[in-house]
């Protein structure tokens, strides 16, 4: 299978070359020609398999040039008991009838990330050594939240590469941030931004095409990779789960084979939507794809009037971790919507030019067709936090309370009783104070002190990567304006 930039399809490249290089050189999003389909009795076979097989089996089907065992290994790795407290690894926990959670968050650092960010060292180091590359990887990351650590956590002591992690100053939870400053690892390195999770993923997309960056990078033997889900290595991963998932609900005979389902994801970035968007391309019986946004709703509006626009006010919410208004993967959707990299590149070129463009109408019916924009405030995410505990006794973070307040609002809107899966992207440990004032607890305890607020209003412990945190010094205090992330890039390598 060969892969394209989806803003020029006129040069392309193996799957190893891809995952190395993250990012296309003219800023576009390496992505497969087509997404292969799922062979007649695949779910079948499926659905009594481990998730470290189903894992292999799925990605095979993108990585021609992997053999079974290199995967075999990688998945055993990745998502091994060492690294996952569940043996399901993602586990899908019913709500009711017609809902089920599917529980992203059980590995080394409780959120979705890690699904696809312990696999990914191993697909990039394989793809360096399968593309004879002899300059040392430099891996660079923005993060809302829950990439950062995940990234930081999967490359940690990773040979031929270092990786720096950039996340917005005062952008994330006070857990979120101790994950990151704290981290260990001989080639890692973590800056604060001054600004928003957008000026970070615009500064290091920047770095990327910066010629002369490059070249004193490449001078001192490194080259520039992506961590983020702008690497096709993030989201090829991500598909596993949600495949994964309806193989479970088939095997505990919640749904039968064949029965479509609906797939319901918070998402800021557009990656985790994607990544159930493309599970359905490869056949999976999906049929709509619910949209969940917080505060910040330029994909509820874009997929509602058709129009990006990300000229409008930047809100700090509950759920940081979706507090994004340039979403990168949408561009993949685009081209698998138009089959045009050059209607793409137009597309790119007007967001970059005027922060906006519009779809014409056969290309919104397109996207409106198949996924569903919702939203909601801090509010209603914090009723729907309490109305999931008191019925169903499930205690659920901010980011998951988004997209069951989405589920809500399509089926009042619809009547639509689906099946429904619910991505839930993070423990609720994550976000400790959030969730305790949605319990109704007026004093909640700051930092690491609210892990033990949280465990007694709910009887529920801690993760043990969370409470493990008390004992981790700060390694990490730089702050950068966004102009000047560079510096911190060379700091890195110096």
């Amino acid at each position: 299978m060969r892969y394209i930039s989806t803003r020029d399809n006129t040069i392309q490249y193996s799957a190893a070359q891809a995952i190395a290089q993250g990012l296309a050189k003219d800023g576009g999003l390496l992505t497969p020609c087509y997404i292969p389909k799922l062979p007649g009795k695949a779910l079948d076979d499926l659905r009594e398999m481990a998730y470290q097989q189903r894992a292999v089996y799925i990605m095979k089907m993108f990585l021609e040039e992997f053999s079974v065992k290199e995967l075999t290994d990688f998945a055993n790795a990745a998502y091994g008991p060492e690294k996952f407290d569940s043996p399901a690894v993602a586990p899908v926990h019913t709500v009711d009838e017609n809902t089920h959670c599917l529980e992203l968050w059980h590995g080394p650092t409780c959120a979705f990330k890690d699904m696809a960010l312990q696999m990914l060292p191993h697909l990039l180091t394989a793809s360096l050594a399968k593309t004879e590359e002899d300059k040392m990887a430099c891996i660079l990351v923005a993060t809302s939240g829950d990439t950062g650590k995940g990234a930081l956590e999967g490359f940690k002591n990773v040979a031929r590469t270092k990786i720096l992690v950039f996340y917005p100053k005062d952008g994330v939870s006070q857990v979120q941030e101790l994950q990151m400053v704290t981290q260990e690892g001989a080639n890692v390195g973590v800056a604060a931004v001054v600004g928003n999770f957008d000026d970070a993923q615009t500064g290091v997309k920047r770095l990327f095409s910066d010629k002369e960056v490059c070249e004193a990078l490449e001078k001192k033997g490194y080259f520039f990779s992506s961590a983020n889900s702008i690497n096709w290595g993030r989201v090829l991963p991500q598909l596993v789960y949600y495949i994964s998932a309806y193989c479970d609900l088939l095997r505990d005979e919640k749904v039968s084979l064949g029965q479509s389902v609906n797939i319901c994801v918070p998402t800021g970035n557009f990656g985790n939507i994607l990544a159930a968007y493309y599970a359905r391309e490869m056949g999976l019986p999906i049929d709509q794809l619910i949209c969940a946004s917080n505060r910040n709703n330029v994909l509820t509006d874009f997929i509602r009037e058709g129009v990006y626009d990300r000229n409008r006010t930047f809100y700090s919410t509950m759920s940081p971790s979706m507090d994004i208004l340039i979403s990168s993967n949408l561009e993949r959707l685009l081209y698998s919507l138009t089959g045009s990299t050059a209607e793409v590149k137009d597309y790119m070129e007007q967001l970059n030019a005027g922060g906006r463009y519009q779809l014409n109408e056969k290309l919104k019916d397109k996207l409106q067709k198949r996924f569903k924009g919702y939203c909601c405030d801090d509010r209603e995410t914090q009723r729907v936090i309490r109305s999931m505990y008191d019925k169903h006794g499930y205690l659920i973070d901010t980011h998951t309370a988004v997209a069951f307040s989405a589920l809500e609002q399509y089926r009042q809107e619809t009547g639509d009783d689906t099946p429904t899966v619910v991505a839930s992207t993070a423990s609720p440990f994550k976000f400790c104070a959030s969730v305790l004032e949605a319990l109704g607890e007026t004093s909640p305890a700051s930092g690491l002190d609210a892990l033990d607020q949280l465990t007694t209003k709910t009887g529920l412990p801690a993760p043990t990567p969370l409470a493990s945190l008390r004992d981790k010094k700060v390694r990490f205090t730089q702050v950068v304006e966004k102009e000047n992330m560079v510096d911190a890039v060379m700091s890195l390598l110096d």
